[in-house]
């Protein structure tokens, strides 16, 4: 998945439980492990914000960016013309 989740970095250096955060956060401790686990396919911009504040960090602290690596089935086909008549 190209957006990671960092939320359990940020967890480490406030030594806060998943429990805490998703009781401070509210919402649910399965719902939060879904979204640190990098599983959720969405997040509101209101729960991310609720994570930010009680987590007293940035949006970019939480998710970053990484670009996929092609799979070996993934390269596109290139025509070197062999089979091209003149």
């Amino acid at each position: 998945m190209p957006i990671a989740v960092d939320i359990d970095v940020m967890l480490a250096r406030r030594k806060m439980s998943v429990g805490e955060l998703a009781d401070r956060v509210g919402i649910t401790p399965a719902n939060l492990a879904v979204l640190k686990n990098g599983r959720a396919k969405a997040v509101r911009f209101a729960t991310l914000a609720a994570l930010c504040e009680v987590l007293e960090c940035q949006p970019g602290d939480l998710l970053r960016w990484e670009a996929e690596t092609p799979q070996a089935n993934d390269v596109p086909f290139q025509d070197h013309g062999v089979l091209d008549t003149p």
